[in-house]
């Protein structure tokens, strides 16, 4: 009887190919840092000296301002791990976004110090919902690209200088309409209100596809590294120095941020200077993503935290030392190139450190850890500003901060 020759069929069913696209997916989510930061925390400072000379306030007070909507971010950041017992990550994500946008809104609408500092606990409660729960869903969008995960984790965190440049751009030309009218300032408020209102409406794409892709798992082979991280748990202690780390980070960086535009019209610079330095300073931190990327990919210990609060701290006190314009454009551009991967930096420690199970208690942590340094740091940098020496010696300490917060991260070692 003769025998076939025809071969066996040896073809094997390969998965259909990834057109997921992820670089655009990490984008838009990138506006979800833009309302909670970009926005929400940080345009703050372009108010400050009007709402300062309107109001008659103190430095310690306006800085109290930034320390209560910090304190609004560690409530955020504490109820982050509970809520999301209770919610889809997605839906806390936007959640929090249109809250965010209704506080900002209702900041106008308030001339009363303890009202305004209530409006900004709430906003920064509402951004740390958005922050936190941003951050987790860029960390799941990376492990499902590896390779590009540093990008991709940069891209979101990134997305801040949208909103540092929006801000820039939108509420010199709002307080400029509203001249001549009682608190002028308040249409600020509504200016970015009504950004945050668009970014959120912008959010709901990513947001959709995001919680479809939760329900299908990436299929990949796990490194022998990441079979080692499978059994772990989040323990403090395991991530100590680098927490500590990230502390001084949020103590100095944010004394910067809220008080460096007061400090330069102090010495004399015209709004549009002000408004070129702040959105430089946004375009530096949508570029940073791209710059530090291979960075946060390559270290599994501090040790990317800690150059990069190193790098913040040369940043910060180049205006405590200098009014010449050039250097203080470089201070900006620095800064802003640099800040927000000091936050990437912690999400790709814990991502390299621990399994996915575990990225939302990690994370977690070092957000709590991020507002509470952020807390501290307004209202001492104001309280030394109101003495001798003004806002630059204010600077000085930021800058102390953030060069102990490099120390202590060098000692953070990887997981084994």
């Amino acid at each position: 009887m003769a025998r076939s020759t025809q071969p066996a069929d040896l073809t094997v069913a390969l998965p259909p190919p990834d057109t997921t696209p992820y670089l655009r997916l990490a984008l838009a989510l990138s506006l979800g840092a833009a309302v909670s930061l970009g926005i929400t925390r940080f345009a703050y400072g372009l108010l400050l000296p009007p709402m300062r000379t309107d109001l008659g306030w103190s430095y310690t007070l306006a800085g109290s301002m930034n320390t209560a909507n910090a304190a609004g971010y560690l409530l955020g950041a504490l109820a982050m791990s509970w809520l999301l017992q209770r919610m889809a990550p997605t839906r806390l994500f936007l959640t929090g976004a249109v809250l965010a946008t209704v506080f900002m809104a209702a900041s106008g609408f308030f001339t009363d110090a303890r009202a305004l500092m209530l409006q900004r606990l709430l906003a920064g409660l509402a951004s740390g919902l958005v922050f936190s729960t941003g951050g987790l869903l860029a960390a799941r969008l990376g492990a499902r690209q590896p390779r590009r995960s540093g990008l991709l984790l940069g891209l979101y965190y990134g997305g801040t200088g949208f909103g540092i440049v929006l801000s820039a751009l939108l509420v010199p030309l709002a307080l400029a309409a509203a001249q001549g009218q009682p608190h002028g300032w308040s249409w600020g408020w509504w200016a970015m209100a009504l950004l945050c209102a668009g970014a959120t409406a912008l959010l709901a794409w990513p947001a959709r596809v995001l919680a479809q892709m939760e329900a299908t798992p990436p299929v990949s082979a796990a490194t022998g590294a990441q079979r080692q991280t499978d059994h772990r748990r989040f323990r403090w202690r395991d991530f100590a120095f680098g927490l500590l780390g990230y502390l001084g980070f949020g103590v100095g960086y944010i004394g910067y941020m809220t008080f460096v535009i007061a400090l330069l019209r102090e010495q004399g610079a015209s709004p549009a200077a002000v408004t070129t330095f702040y959105a430089l300073l946004g375009v530096a931190v949508v570029a940073s993503s791209r710059i530090w990327a291979g960075l946060l990919d390559r270290h599994r210990n501090g040790q990317a935290l800690a150059r990069l609060n190193a790098l913040l701290g040369v940043a910060a006190i180049v205006p405590a030392l200098t009014s010449a314009w050039p250097l203080l454009l470089a201070s900006g551009l620095l800064f802003g190139a640099v800040f927000l991967s000091v936050v990437a930096s912690t999400t790709a420690l814990v991502r390299h450190n621990l399994p996915p199970a575990q990225w939302a208690a990690g994370i977690s942590a070092f957000t709590v850890v991020f507002a509470a340094g952020q807390i501290v740091g307004p209202t001492v940098v104001g309280f030394i500003a109101d003495g001798p020496g003004g806002l630059a010696r204010g600077l000085v300490f930021s800058a102390c901060a953030l060069w102990v917060g490099a120390v202590l991260a060098l000692r953070q070692r990887a997981l084994n």
